[in-house]
């Protein structure tokens, strides 16, 4: 037997270790599933090379619970380890036995998954552990196994262990008392599942019964036969680790459920991710069903490495504007810390969100030109994340002229060229300038894009909750355009011509219409305006100023109005008044001031009411009323 002190830097490395370098305790199943199946992955590459003679045979990990015992043991069939190597790598802590092996057969070992980079994986035992065993049997023909024992101080013990037979290597674990929850069967299975779902070796934790399938020729009374079977954890090939050609779309709907199992719809499509330099990086990425939610918590991209769960907080990887899908990114060039628990920023995560940016624009081109009815279809629930990744990435806005849809409320859906090439004529105005018109809401804004369509625009329906910093965006990166919400103002006014109207009242008239209106109004959210529209236009309409409500549109979303101080501001709305109507000759020449105000009042309702400003009221019995009232 040998009698030794851990090789390290500081008296009491364990204490240091539980504390500091790992936030989460969970995870010392996570390192030690992960040391198994580096073990048993480098057991297959010697052996594909020749380097092992023995036969593979079994290569599950098995993982077992003595709860009465107060035990947990990991096995694997891998490498195993002699007496010399357990000295080299558990006794001096961060020495990377997978680092070393990398190197030493870093030209055959490339694409063989091996896992490990940070020695201190195994240490994590001691997390929950108040002692560990390690009975250990290296593959090499005539070694001799042997035991080591640690009980949490630098102190061990190294010794021959002729009871074990069998290649590879068994941990145990004996539990602290602060750590019982772990001797639980249902909390070790819950750890499994959630971090070594995707292990590229199979993982046993007991059995479970499965039914056997009735023969066709079975008694209509046969029962199904029950059997046990190995309960196996994990799916060691999962979709992303193989090439899209082996797959087809019901299994990428499937591999989507398996990921996210509460999830009932299907995802709208998806995009796999598939790159070897300059850096390594796997992945499928799903579209789900989004409409206008900005705010989805649940069911994130999952980060792995090398099939290891590492992480569903991918910021910094992941384009802010893709965390709103779903799916899962593996890379072993992630840089990580040794708890694999946050990321650190430098230069290759750069690189790889670049890139994820790059593939998702090229996937939208091609969805686009392949079935353009289909994705026109899809559009309403993808859109967020379109628009979203125009405001947030330039090189994603760059690509966008050629998938990012603009519809219209007659549900027409133009690219960014088709419809300045509809529009440009009738939408130009005196001064050279296209103007786009848009509604946010066709049913409240409804008597307003009526009246834009009997003059010939088009408009368009943008109703996202990011469509004022859209707007900003397209409008000073694009030439010569702007937009105009089609309740700004009187279309005059939105897209002014060359074409004066003549007003039947002078100056005087138009002043003293205004103060009456004012005065009979009673309402200062109001900003009173008189202006030369046509006499067959509405008497009174009302308009929300383009320029105070997107300010307040965009500090509602995060955006750049709280600068002005606009979020707290009140609504302001103006009150135009149509000179050329006959209901504003009638409110200059009513001598009664009561059937005045009445007039005035019951219009201006009116004009609220086809804005759907007006609340509460019976709006049938007030609709017969007002229009009663005015035509007397």
């Amino acid at each position: 037997m040998t009698k030794g002190n851990i090789n390290v830097s500081v008296e009491n490395i364990f204490p240091l270790i539980k504390k500091f370098l790992y936030s989460d305790h969970e995870i010392f199943l996570r390192e030690l599933i992960s040391n198994a199946t580096d073990a048993t992955l480098k057991l297959k590459h010697l052996s594909n090379i020749g380097e092992a003679k023995s036969e593979l045979g079994n290569i599950e990990i098995e993982v077992k619970v003595d709860k009465e015992n107060k035990k947990i043991h990991l096995i694997d069939h891998g490498v195993g380890m002699t007496s010399e190597e357990v000295e080299k790598y558990i006794n001096q802590v961060a020495f990377s036995g997978a680092e070393e092996f990398l190197e030493i057969y870093k030209d055959t070992a490339k694409d063989s998954g091996i896992i490990g980079h940070f020695g201190l994986g195994f240490y994590s035992a001691f997390m929950v552990a108040k002692e560990v065993e390690i009975l250990t049997k290296s593959f090499k023909e005539d070694s001799t196994a042997v035991r080591w024992v640690c009980d949490g101080s630098p102190e061990f013990t190294l010794e021959d262990y002729p009871e074990k037979t069998t290649r590879g290597t068994e941990i145990i674990l004996h539990i602290a008392d602060d750590s019982t929850e772990f001797l639980e069967d249902y909390r070790i299975e819950e750890l499994l599942t959630k971090y070594n779902k995707f292990m590229p070796v199979p993982i046993k934790f007991g059995t479970k019964t499965e039914t056997l399938p009735l023969p066709e020729d079975a008694a209509d009374d046969a029962k199904a036969e029950t059997v046990e079977v190995d309960n196996i954890i994990n799916n060691p090939n999962p979709a992303w680790t193989k090439n899209p050609s082996e797959l087809s779309d019901e299994d990428y709907k499937n591999f989507y459920h398996e990921l996210y199992p509460t999830q009932f719809e299907e995802p709208l499509f998806n995009i796999h991710l598939n790159v070897d330099y300059p850096f390594n990086l796997t992945g499928i990425l799903f579209f789900p069903k989004l409409a206008n939610n900005l705010n989805i918590e649940k069911d994130k991209i999952q980060l792995y490495q090398n099939q290891v769960y590492v992480t569903d907080e991918v910021k910094g990887i992941v384009p802010d504007f893709l965390m709103l899908l779903r799916g899962v990114i593996d890379s072993p060039d992630i840089p990580l810390n040794v708890s694999r628990s946050y990321l650190q920023a430098d230069g290759a995560v750069k690189k790889i969100s670049s890139y994820i940016t790059k593939k998702v624009g090229d996937k939208m081109v091609s969805l686009f030109n392949e079935d353009r009815a289909g994705y026109e279809k899809k559009w309403n629930d993808i859109k967020i994340v379109i628009e979203y990744g125009m405001i947030s990435e330039d090189k994603f806005y760059e690509k966008s002229d050629k998938f990012a849809l603009y519809p219209t409320t007659d549900g027409k859906y133009f690219l960014w060229d088709e419809l300045i090439e509809k529009i440009k004529d009738s939408h130009t105005d005196k001064n050279g300038r296209t103007v786009l018109l848009y509604a946010t809401d066709a049913d409240a804004q409804d008597s307003y894009i009526q009246k834009a369509k009997e003059k010939g625009y088009e408009v368009l329906l943008l109703d996202s909750p990011i469509t004022p910093h859209l707007i900003q965006k397209l409008e000073t990166s694009k030439d010569n355009i702007s937009f105009a919400r089609v309740d700004a103002d009187h279309l005059n006014k939105l897209i002014e011509k060359d074409e004066p109207t003549i007003s039947k009242l002078n100056d005087e008239d138009k002043e003293r219409l205004k103060i009456e209106v004012e005065k009979n109004l009673e309402n200062n959210t109001y900003v009173v305006q008189v202006e030369d529209l046509d006499s067959s236009d509405a008497p009174f309409l009302i308009t929300q100023p383009e320029f105070m409500r997107r300010m307040k549109d965009m500090q509602a979303t995060g955006g750049g109005g709280g600068m002005f101080g606009m979020g707290n501001m009140p609504e302001m709305y103006n009150l135009v008044i149509n000179s050329n109507s006959s209901l504003a000759d009638k409110i200059l020449h009513l001598e009664d001031a009561d059937k005045q105000k009445t007039l005035v009042q019951q219009a201006f309702n009116l004009a609220k009411l086809s804005q759907n400003l007006l609340k509460g009221k019976d709006l049938t019995a007030f609709i017969e009323s007002s229009y009663s009232n005015l035509s007397s």
